[in-house]
């Protein structure tokens, strides 16, 4: 006897750049004959895309308001609401970025956490389970002390933990500093102590992205990425000026965020896979919207390229604007609709 194809929704990136997921799954929303039925019963979060899996489990019984939110949330967030973006809050980075022993990490995101106390009701996740609108929420942190790639993950309770070599899976009740943890963006965002170890974002040391999906049984996998891996038309731009820190660290965190995804898709696979990628360079869309930072903000990246188009990826992660994310919005919901008849065919819409 077969079982129905248990199908999983893979969401990863980093910060701001999430908001490019909400397009995508606001467009998948219209093409459902039943907008309310969650086609996603496996939601697998890693980085910035942590938030958009935990929101859509706690509302797994209605797909289509749950999608409503997350354009809501997108569209309305500023980076107050995810760091201290006021003069203060800046003031007190720069000494820590400049003066600090030891500093933990360059801004300080305790209004995320208020953020997402708000936003996220883990009450909601086992009924959600109970009424069969949800197997499992996986959460993915990186143990900066064991080095291993935790997938913390609360579904059915047959559902079993995994620990293959570095990769392990760990049946948990999942809370708010999961999430904090697994969106903690390197040098960006302090990491989360839990238990015996700090950990932090789930992009790091995680060399192949699918694993937690396969092993909690998904035989079809969705990823929605927030980086393009192909050719997008664009003219390699000149190399004769030393790169800034900005554009050396946007490079490193697209190594974190892309690479490894790049590859896990280049390799056989056990699963039915469909990968949805952006249409145009997400650090190009952000240096179009690096006004929109409020002033402090912009004062303390001034000085390392940030504001200008060749240093617009580490922007990228940290413009939480709406007219940024709004352009996010619109850009994953238009090439969701350019890639209709395949997600049609993989979720079997008529």
């Amino acid at each position: 006897m077969t079982h129905p194809p248990r199908t999983a929704l893979l969401l990863g990136g980093g910060g701001a750049r999430a908001a490019y997921q909400a397009g995508v799954l606001k467009a998948i929303g219209e093409l459902l004959p039943e907008p309310a039925r969650n086609p996603f019963p496996l939601l697998c979060g890693t980085s910035g895309g942590t938030i958009n899996a935990a929101v859509l489990a706690m509302r797994a019984r209605d797909f289509g308001a749950a999608v409503g939110y997350l354009v809501d949330f997108w569209s309305n967030i500023h980076a107050g609401d995810v760091y201290r973006a006021d003069g203060w809050g800046m003031a007190e980075a720069g000494i820590r970025r400049f003066f600090g022993r030891n500093p933990h990490s360059l801004l300080d995101n305790a209004p995320l956490r208020r953020l997402l106390e708000m936003a996220v009701d883990f009450e909601q996740l086992e009924p959600a389970v109970a009424d069969h609108a949800l197997l499992a929420l996986s959460v993915t942190c990186s143990g900066y002390a064991s080095g291993q790639s935790v997938s913390f993950f609360q579904g059915r309770a047959d559902l079993e933990p995994w620990s293959v070599g570095q990769r392990v899976g760990a049946h948990v009740m999942l809370g708010i500093d999961h999430l904090l943890a697994s969106s903690a963006i390197p040098f960006i965002f302090p990491a989360v102590r839990m238990n015996r170890e700090f950990f932090g974002d789930g992009a790091l040391r995680q060399l192949s992205p699918l694993s937690p999906a396969i092993h909690l049984g998904a035989d079809k996998i969705m990823v929605i990425s927030d980086d393009p891996m192909a050719d997008v038309g664009e003219e390699r731009e000149p190399g004769e000026t030393y790169p800034s820190l900005a554009r050396v660290a946007g490079h490193t965190l697209a190594g974190i965020y892309s690479d490894p995804l790049t590859a896990e898709l280049e390799r056989p696979r056990s699963a039915e896979v469909l990968a949805i990628l952006p249409s145009q360079r997400l650090d190009h869309l952000a240096a179009e919207h690096v006004g929109a930072l409020p002033r402090p903000v912009r004062a303390l990246l001034s000085g390392s390229g940030a504001l200008t188009r060749e240093g617009g990826a580490l922007a990228s992660y940290l413009l939480f604007e709406p007219p940024y994310t709004k352009a996010l919005i619109d850009l994953g919901h238009g090439d969701a609709l350019a890639r209709q008849d395949d997600i049609r065919h993989f979720l079997d819409i008529a």
